[in-house]
């Protein structure tokens, strides 16, 4: 294990306390980790960037997938996901997922999470793109995620675990061997902590959700600015597949210069129904696939971008009229407001809708129990890449894969007694060796990546942005390592930092990967290319803070420890 010996510029941690475990993050994949780890009798602290219920989870609206309708089954639900993953999917990993999903599904009904259910007393299950059952679960209509988030915080919160709240996790603390010891973090504002300190703990699970904002329109949160996976890099991790960022097919149309989170129009519209059309009320995605408004998101998406530039239109519209007021009202409460307050009536009007960056596929590359490149630190959720989504998520496999991972990584902490080992950690540099980018650099790095790195690639577009990210790296190491100036240490210039790190690493694999698979599209490279890409591009950093990215011999993933270092 290669450590980098880089941190973010902070100040030292002026408080400490001890754990068994620390997780960061409170959506479904960190708090299920929490709430098992401490079942388990392990000292849990759970640190959130937000409030507890801040997170992405409370924002999924579709649902929760799992193989637990009449005449479904694991094997069904792994066909699905393999077709979507284009590929790319590790089959034990997906193998996995189906079948301990079901079980997980039940265990956080368990723990109080109520999803919508049929006039028999079932759940009432749907479907949505990409799958040939209906499978998915929800809640509240299209309230899937705050539901479960609903549960696990009260759960949480019942049980007294402790929890920090309010608390930008900054770098991982190591000891002499390059193990985890903890973390160091920011906490935001008045309360029992505040400034910079740190979390000592001989495991740390990694649950902090995706880099959404690294482009300018996005359906995630502000919090989303890739802190875990940037922190991982700091720390020598390996991560994989990062070029596999989803854009979600129908997220409701603002304008052409709106920025920011973006009202999302659930794949579950359609899946009840909806039509795609252009203004001349043409369903143009019959014929594209055999499941038209239904087919993986990746082809939707790019079905929607290609009658765009077409009509030379900046949008397409999803047609549900036809579902009347009640259906609205009663099943997709959530979007019926959104669109409502921005001024659209789903009931009456078409929905104009657009591509937005919505999910990462790749991220901090692990094994089937969650454990990275890094002894002691493990990750789940969309901050990992279990090898579950391939090069396109199926649509609510994210919810299932949380549960699934977070509850295999707290038993593996427990079975291994890592838990026991008391972490040393080494102090942290005197002299930091990563500079910070002023806040105003966090608007450019979005507008960069969507130019040059969004729905449409090339290796021009690609080229134009690695070279610009460059300058921003550059312009900043040359203040540090010239007279020593970095940006002022803040939550705005560690979140632009840390956009940064990741973008210059999901650039650098999307011009690797010179071909078109998922939801990587090249314009150059239209053709997938099995022959020579059906592998996975894996990137660390180096001390030097440039970038090692190669590409794996084959569709495996390599073990991410030595046998001599399992814990």
């Amino acid at each position: 294990m290669t450590t980098t010996g880089i941190r973010l510029h902070a100040p030292a941690p002026g408080w400490s306390i001890d754990a068994d475990v620390v997780v960061v993050g409170s959506g479904v994949a960190g708090l299920t980790a929490a709430l098992r780890c401490e079942a388990a009798g392990l000292t849990t602290v759970v640190v959130t960037k937000a409030r507890l219920d801040d997170g992405s989870t409370r924002w999924a609206q579709g649902g929760i997938a799992a193989a637990l309708g009449e005449g479904d089954t694991p094997q069904q639900h792994l066909d699905d996901t393999l077709v979507a993953g284009a590929g790319l999917c590790d089959e034990e990993a997906v193998r996995i997922l189906v079948t301990e999903g079901p079980d997980a599904v039940r265990r956080l009904i368990a723990t109080g999470a109520q999803f919508d259910e049929s006039t028999d007393g079932g759940l009432e299950l749907t479907r949505e793109g990409g799958h040939h059952r209906r499978r998915i679960a929800h809640a509240g209509g299209d309230a899937t995620g705050a539901e479960i988030s609903r549960a696990l915080v009260e759960a949480v919160r019942a049980r007294g675990l402790r929890t920090i709240e309010n608390a930008l996790v900054l770098d991982l603390l190591t000891d002499a061997e390059g193990r985890t010891a903890g973390v160091t973090l920011h906490v935001m504002g008045e309360g029992q902590h505040d400034g910079v300190g740190a979390v000592h703990a001989p495991a740390v699970v990694l649950a902090t959700g995706g880099m959404g904002q690294v482009f300018s329109a996005t359906t995630n949160p502000a919090v989303s600015t890739g802190d875990g996976v940037a922190l991982a890099l700091r720390a020598g991790a390996e991560v994989s597949d990062l070029e596999f960022v989803q854009f979600h097919p129908t997220v409701l149309f603002l304008g052409p210069d709106a920025e920011g989170q973006q009202p999302l129009v659930s794949e579950a519209v359609r899946g009840e129904g909806a039509h795609l059309v252009d203004a001349d009320g043409v369903r143009f995605m019959l014929g594209q696939h055999e499941l038209a408004e239904l087919a993986p998101r990746d082809v939707v998406a790019k079905g929607i971008v290609r009658r765009m530039l077409d009509n030379d239109a900046e949008h397409m519209y999803l047609d549900a009229r036809h579902f009347g007021a009640e259906m609205w009202e009663h099943r997709f409460p959530t979007i019926l407001a959104a669109c409502r307050a921005h001024g659209i009536d789903p009931v009456t009007q078409p929905v104009p809708v657009a591509p937005a960056a919505h999910y990462a596929s790749g991220g901090v590359r692990t094994d089937s129990r969650g454990r990275t490149t890094v002894p002691g630190l493990y990750a789940c959720g969309e901050v990992a890449c279990t090898g579950v989504h391939g090069a396109n998520r199926l649509a609510s496999n994210s919810l299932l894969e949380g549960l699934v991972y977070a509850e295999r990584i707290a038993a593996d902490i427990a079975a291994t007694g890592l838990h026991t080992r008391v972490p040393q950690p080494l102090p942290t540099a005197e002299r930091p060796a990563h500079p910070l980018l002023p806040p105003e650099a966090r608007l450019a790095i979005q507008r960069i990546m969507t130019r040059g790195a969004g729905v449409l690639r090339s290796e021009a577009s690609l080229a134009e942005a690695a070279d610009r990210l460059h300058r921003l790296h550059a312009d900043a190491r040359d203040a540090l390592d010239e007279n020593g100036k970095t940006a002022e240490p803040g939550v705005d210039t560690w979140e632009a930092t840390n956009l940064l790190c990741v973008a210059r690493v999901l650039v650098a694999a999307a011009r690797q990967r010179e071909e078109t698979r998922g939801c990587h599209w090249r314009e150059d490279r239209p053709e997938r290319d099995d022959t020579a890409w059906r592998r996975h591009i894996v990137v660390r950093l180096n001390p030097d803070r440039s970038l090692a990215v190669r590409t794996t011999d084959t569709t495996d993933f390599p073990p991410t420890l030595p046998q001599a270092q399992e814990q």
